[in-house]
């Protein structure tokens, strides 16, 4: 995954209405342009969950006992961030309207239709 702290510079974390107009303009139908950005905000939410797992591990360690556990202002700082992030579907929208997305369709062979025959 690219850097997220430069990919979601500017973009509002806040949910707004968005016009479906503008978004079926793309792909000329409003369902698959929502199974693009579902497909892309998916992909998103699972990298940065993998990238933020990632470094929360170099602060791992195993305590002795439960009672030792302390604080890591560092951690926490990085915690912090992650949380701020914007939503991922908020970020994947920005992406297809800005036509950072590059998709294309699945095309069928005839003979999937045709059976085994």
């Amino acid at each position: 995954m690219s850097d997220i702290k430069t990919k979601v510079q500017g973009i509002d974390p806040n949910l707004k209405a968005r016009d479906i107009v503008e978004l079926a303009g793309v792909t000329g139908n409003i369902y698959e342009a929502l199974a693009i950005i579902r497909r892309r905000a998916r992909l998103l939410s699972k990298d940065i969950k993998h990238e933020l797992h990632k470094k929360l591990e170099e602060f791992a360690v195993t305590p002795d006992a439960i009672e030792e556990i302390h604080e890591n202002k560092e951690q926490i700082e990085i915690s912090k961030f992650y949380e701020r992030l914007p939503n991922p579907t908020v970020i994947a929208t920005g992406e297809f309207l800005e036509g950072e997305l590059e998709y294309r369709y699945r095309v069928r062979e005839e003979n999937e239709f045709e059976g085994n025959s």
